[in-house]
């Protein structure tokens, strides 16, 4: 599988198309520390490697750890940024989100599953334990192996509010933290089901990994159905500052909120701010 953190002949050929003005800018030095979200993560990553390109003297850290990781980190101050995939909450309105782009979540089975479609009754089924074979619904004669994420994970809250399931009454089978972690499962197990990022899902699906994605209430799970907003699951990358960001942080932002960075977004397949 290839490594979605290391930059592909693609992003390292728009090095050498960067405007000249982002060249005359202020030098800036320093470093940044990025903590959270594992699906804002590799994306991030992309964007402070191309910074760090433009701005010789900067560093870019970047940490995953969750998206509750990164709102504790920035209001505790242990990181200057926060990775959020999902809208700010109502109670952590004393910090601000700045959106670099668009995801959306989508459901996962292996690439040899019989099964292409399932109904948002079945997945609840799935998922309380109430259908325990894929025989069940028409598929091979073996146990389902349902994944669920980790507490505190913003796509297992965005999952469990759609479906409107409890996460205590989810009866699962392995617990994973990221994104990386559900399709890896999913990948070396026939009869697993996960939950995970369209732009992750869609990517590694696209190298070579078997997997497969399914439909959620009949929508084809794509960025470009995400682009169109035709797909319902949908969330936006946020990075995450207290109020008083300014210096570094602030020109990082601004940086990644930039055309320039079009094409690293749409090289982690996901969608940009502007579409």
């Amino acid at each position: 599988m290839k490594n979605r953190f290391l930059p592909s002949f693609i992003f390292i050929a728009t090095l050498f198309v960067v405007p000249c003005s982002l060249f005359a800018e202020t030098p800036l030095s320093g470093r940044l520390v990025l903590t959270g979200s594992s699906t804002v993560a590799p994306l991030a990553a992309e964007m402070g490697r191309y910074f760090e390109k433009i701005h010789p003297d900067v560093q870019i850290d970047v940490q995953t750890g969750g998206s509750s990781r990164g709102v504790a980190d920035v209001r505790r101050h242990l990181a200057d940024i926060g990775m959020v995939s999902r809208a700010l909450k109502n109670k952590e309105n004393d910090l601000t989100a700045h959106t670099i782009a668009f995801d959306g979540i989508t459901l996962i089975t292996h690439r040899d599953n019989p099964i292409e479609a399932l109904s948002n009754q079945e997945v609840i089924q799935i998922y309380k334990g109430k259908i325990k074979t894929w025989k069940t619904l028409n598929g091979h004669e073996r146990p389902v192996t349902v994944v669920n994420k980790a507490k505190d994970r913003s796509t297992l809250e965005l999952f469990l509010s759609y479906f409107m399931i409890k996460n205590r009454d989810i009866k699962a089978h392995i617990i994973i933290g990221d994104n990386a972690q559900g399709i890896k499962t999913v990948a070396g197990n026939p009869d697993a089901i996960a939950y995970v990022s369209i732009g992750a899902a869609e990517y590694d699906a696209s190298q070579g990994v078997p997997i497969k994605l399914l439909p959620v209430s009949g929508h084809t799970p794509s960025i470009k159905n995400v682009q169109k907003g035709r797909f319902p699951i949908i969330r936006p990358l946020n990075l995450v500052t207290n109020s008083t960001h300014e210096g570094l942080a602030k020109a990082f932002i601004r940086f990644t909120q930039s055309p320039e960075v079009h094409p690293i977004v749409k090289e982690q397949f996901f969608v940009p701010i502007s579409e």
